[in-house]
């Protein structure tokens, strides 16, 4: 059970905060994030409240840039001195720790078991949603490519991240990420059902639905 004084100031201070970010780490993002990082953790014997606070926080990093998000997310935590109310401060250095490792591209396994999990959270590892996310990033952060460009991309971007070979490590067993990965990997060895989904869903966001 979470104290309801620490989930109040996180849904009043923290969330907002994604509001401002790109399409693909909007308040949907982290609420999905926290309540899979929830879901995990109760294989674990760990601080459910410290798992809470490192969802909530793991990308608020972004408002300075993306390519050291999660080391600006651990400084915002250690920097957060309304933390102290809950937590020692130990607990918020683990906390930040495990906010700095969550990034998917670290070649590095995170360094506690509070990393490992948001780490995993982190992933949402379900094909249409992750073409979906990608498809979002490309349109704010690449406008000028079209609808040709934005397929190249994706395709780049998947092999690179999700296909074998590829950089993302799973870092916990309680998760349905393994199964999800093989499906998203059997996606990509199809170009032409990987195509029709990326048109289905790139129509769908530029029509606003």
């Amino acid at each position: 059970m979470i104290r309801e004084d620490i989930t109040q100031y996180i849904e009043r201070e923290i969330i907002p905060r994604y509001d401002g970010f790109d399409l693909a780490h909007r308040r949907d993002h982290v609420l999905t994030v926290i309540e899979q990082s929830m879901s995990i953790a109760q294989h674990y014997d760990v601080d459910m409240e410290m798992v809470y606070v490192i969802a909530a926080y793991h990308d608020t990093g972004l408002c300075n840039g993306r390519e050291h998000h999660h080391t600006e997310s651990k400084n915002i935590i250690l920097g957060d001195h309304n933390l102290k109310q809950w937590f020692t401060a130990e607990q918020i250095e683990i906390m930040g720790d495990a906010a700095e490792d969550h990034r998917a591209s670290s070649k590095n396994e995170p360094r506690t078991i509070y990393g490992r999990i948001v780490a995993e959270a982190d992933r949402v590892i379900e094909p249409r949603t992750i073409i979906r996310r990608t498809i979002q990033y490309t349109l704010t952060n690449y406008p000028e490519l079209g609808r040709e460009e934005g397929h190249e991309r994706m395709v780049e971007h998947l092999n690179e991240k999700y296909n074998y070979g590829g950089y993302l490590r799973l870092w916990i067993e309680h998760s349905q990420n393994a199964k999800r990965l093989e499906e998203l990997r059997e996606l990509i060895a199809q170009p032409e059902a990987l195509r029709q989904v990326y048109d289905e869903i790139y129509d769908e966001l530029q029509s606003g639905d």
